[in-house]
């Protein structure tokens, strides 16, 4: 059998990713699939997330084996098979590329088709430009970022070279083990 994925954004209105892949491959196959159909790079952590009608997550299958409480199952991309969460029509997903800021692509299964299978997987249809992979900066620099903050440039210099103040302009600091150091608490 053949399970046709389609990717939405909620980040990118015109993004749109068309994945097909046999039932019997693994997730980590279909991971791989994702990441190069947006140009992503695979040194990221990335996981699926098993969804109901309402997008709340039900299970997660990881990239590599993660500590859990044993009495939670544990499920990892190389050893699951597709079709053993995604069986049904209208199965949503999601598939998390950046970890830290819980963004992620909404997967839906659109179609089965029973009577083909697939060597590998392949992108059938793509649209638009997948947002980025990661924000690696705390301030981006990106126009509607800085206008949705409210900040024109004039303002955004007043904090660059903040380290050339002295010890006195910038007040007497102490560490929280300086603090909590003398037994305080």
């Amino acid at each position: 059998m053949v399970l046709k994925f389609v990717l939405l954004s909620d980040e990118v209105d015109d993004f749109m990713r068309e994945i097909h892949i046999d039932s019997d491959a693994t997730f980590l196959e279909l991971n791989d699939a994702i990441l190069e159909s947006v140009g992503y790079a695979k040194d990221q952590m990335t996981s699926f997330l098993v969804c109901n009608d309402y997008w709340e997550a039900e299970q997660e299958i990881t990239l590599m084996e993660m500590d859990t409480a044993s009495d939670v199952d544990s499920y990892v991309m190389d050893s699951v098979r597709v079709d053993e969460f995604a069986s049904e029509e209208g199965q949503k997903l999601r598939f998390v590329f950046d970890v830290l800021n819980e963004r992620s692509f909404f997967m839906e299964l659109k179609e089965i088709k029973t009577r083909e299978s697939l060597p590998a997987p392949i992108c059938k249809r793509s649209k638009g430009q997948a947002p980025a992979q990661v924000f690696d900066d705390l301030f981006v620099d990106i126009p509607e970022v800085k206008a949705t903050a409210g900040l024109d440039e004039d303002e955004l210099g007043e904090f660059e070279g903040f380290d050339q103040f002295s010890e006195d302009e910038l007040g007497d600091f102490t560490s929280f083990d300086d603090e909590f150091s003398g037994g305080n608490m």
